[in-house]
C-alpha cells in the first residue's frame, strides 16, 4: 500500500494529496498490465474511471475511415489518463493502446469525484492537467494544418532528441526507438512520405541515420528549418509528399 501511495505522489494529478487522502483513494485502485499495443478502451465507450500510468507508455489516438492512425498524445509513467470523463460524464475521447509493456491503475470515477469534493486542491491539479493537454492538443492541430510534413517530421525528432539524445562530436545523438509507421502516425502522414522526408533531410545535411542512430549534426539549423514558414522546397519534396 505505501508503495502505491509514492507511485500516485509521482503523478501531477495526485502531487499535493495527502498521504490520508492517496491510501483513501489508492485502496480502491486496480491493478493491469498491458503488453505492447494491447487496447487499454476505445473511443466512445462509456467510461468508469480513470487510469494512472505506473510504467511504460500509453498512446492516444483516433482512426480514420482509411484506417490510418493519427496519435493525439502519447503519456509516459508516471502520470494519469482519462480524466475528462470523470467530470463531464462522458465517453472515452479518444482510443488507447500500450506504446511499450505497461503497467496501470484503474480508480472508479465515484471515487476520483468524492475525492475531489474532499480535496479541492484534487480538483484545481485537474483542472491545470486538462488546460495543459488543451494546449497540446491545440499545438497538433496547428501543426497539422499549417506545417508542411518535413517541418512536422524536424519537431518530433527535435523533441525525441531533447528526451533521449546525447552529445558527441558528430552532434547530438538517439536511437531510433520510432518505426516509419509510428513516425507517420504520431505527424499525421504516411509512412512513404515519412521514407522520403528522411531521404531529403538527409540530403540537406540536416539529419544522418547509421546503424538505427539518428544524429542531428546541427539542432539550431534543423529547429529553424522545423519553425519555418516557408513551402518545403527547401528540402525538394513533391506535392505527393504533403499530406
Amino acid at each position: 500500500m505505501a508503495e502505491n501511495i509514492e507511485e500516485f505522489r509521482k503523478a501531477e494529478l495526485f502531487r499535493d494529496l495527502s498521504d490520508d487522502a492517496l491510501r483513501n483513494l489508492t485502496k480502491h485502485a486496480v491493478e493491469k498490465r498491458l503488453s505492447r499495443n494491447e487496447i487499454l478502451f476505445v473511443a466512445g465507450e462509456t467510461a468508469a474511471g480513470l487510469y494512472l500510468v505506473a510504467e511504460g507508455a500509453i498512446r492516444a489516438f483516433r482512426t480514420g475511415i482509411d484506417g490510418r492512425e493519427q496519435i493525439i498524445h502519447v503519456e509516459r509513467a508516471v502520470t494519469t489518463i482519462a480524466e475528462p470523463p470523470v467530470f463531464d460524464n462522458g465517453k472515452y475521447p479518444s482510443t488507447t493502446a500500450a506504446e511499450e509493456a505497461s503497467r496501470l491503475f484503474f480508480i472508479p470515477k465515484d471515487k476520483v469525484r468524492a475525492a475531489c469534493f474532499e480535496h479541492p486542491e484534487l480538483a484545481l491539479a485537474a483542472a491545470r492537467l486538462m488546460a495543459t493537454r488543451l494546449r497540446r492538443c491545440a499545438e497538433l492541430v496547428e501543426s497539422l494544418s499549417l506545417r508542411e510534413v518535413g517541418q512536422r517530421l524536424a519537431q518530433l525528432l527535435l523533441e525525441e532528441a531533447a528526451a533521449h539524445g546525447k552529445q558527441s562530436a558528430e552532434g547530438v545523438f538517439f536511437k531510433q526507438r520510432l518505426t516509419h509507421n509510428q513516425l507517420a502516425a504520431r505527424i499525421g502522414t504516411v509512412r512513404e512520405v515519412v521514407t522520403r522526408v528522411f531521404f531529403r533531410l538527409q540530403q540537406q545535411g540536416l539529419l544522418y541515420v547509421a546503424d538505427k542512430k539518428m544524429i542531428i549534426p546541427n539542432t539550431e539549423a534543423l529547429a529553424n528549418y522545423a519553425a519555418s514558414v516557408m513551402p518545403e522546397n527547401s528540402v525538394n519534396l513533391r506535392s505527393t509528399d504533403r499530406q
